[in-house]
């Protein structure tokens, strides 16, 4: 692969380029790499600066909702200049302050099962930084239909999950995990029950870890594995999670 970088690019990247399992050659990937972030808010807002630091691209971001007071506890894209402004508009600009050699695309939507696949059709790597359920069976079964790696993260209270799906690869698929959401009101949303704001911060940011890992291919996948979190015992935990041969999705 040509690098073709630039000598502010290599000043940038520089300690990327001596890491031996990246180097120049998956520097260039990240260049050229495509990563759409769906939700600019605790999950999306750390992920995506680091995607941005490190050279990504391309950089997607949906969200329809603007920035909130309550939100600067843990979305730390945002700033207390921005409230109500569009998420995607104040990440846009936070983003491009930190790295302006990188392209953000602001998509200010709320995904749906009419826009769902045109968003996706235009990037290489998925990311759910969602907050309900309705929208992140929606954006997993759509990549498993577009083939697309989705790299999906969660938090609420004092705990996180993450994994990265690729049923195209022969991996399991969200609904492997969760095959249908839960009963309306089992799970509490974050503005119910509430979550340490720096829990989203070690979600986000172990997510684009993993995002640069697909997409320079170095290290281990998570893919057929769940990752959890509990930030009060200070414990990871690693759950093999295996392709449901009847799954409705992608058995």
């Amino acid at each position: 692969m040509e690098f073709n970088f630039s000598e502010d690019e290599i000043q940038r990247y520089s300690r990327h380029i001596l890491l031996r399992e990246l180097g120049g050659t998956g520097q260039a990937r990240l260049k050229t790499a495509r990563v759409l972030v769906v939700g600019a808010g605790g999950l999306g807002a750390p992920l995506a600066l680091y995607l941005a630091a490190a050279g990504v691209g391309r950089i997607g971001l949906v969200d329809a909702d603007t920035v909130e007071l309550s939100n600067l506890q843990r979305q730390i894209m945002h700033d207390t200049e921005n409230l109500g402004r569009p998420k995607v508009e104040s990440g846009q600009a936070a983003l491009a302050r930190l790295n302006p050699l990188v392209e953000i695309i602001p998509h200010q939507t709320r995904l749906d099962a009419q826009n769902v696949a045109a968003l996706l059709a235009d990037y290489d790597i998925i990311c759910d930084g969602t907050d309900n359920f309705a929208t992140r069976f929606l954006l997993a079964d759509a990549c498993v239909a577009a083939r697309k790696t989705l790299v999906s993260a969660a938090v609420l209270r004092f705990e996180g999950q993450l994994s990265t799906f690729k049923p195209h690869t022969g991996g399991p698929c969200y609904r492997c995990l969760h095959p249908a959401p839960p009963p309306e009101g089992l799970v509490p949303a974050c503005s119910e029950a509430g979550v340490l704001g720096a829990v989203t911060g070690v979600m986000g940011t172990l997510q684009a870890t993993e995002v640069i890992k697909e997409i320079t291919g170095i290290g281990t996948s998570l893919s057929g594995w769940l990752l959890v979190w509990n930030a009060l015992d200070a414990n990871f935990r690693k759950i093999r999670l295996r392709k449901d041969p009847a799954c409705p999705v992608c058995g």
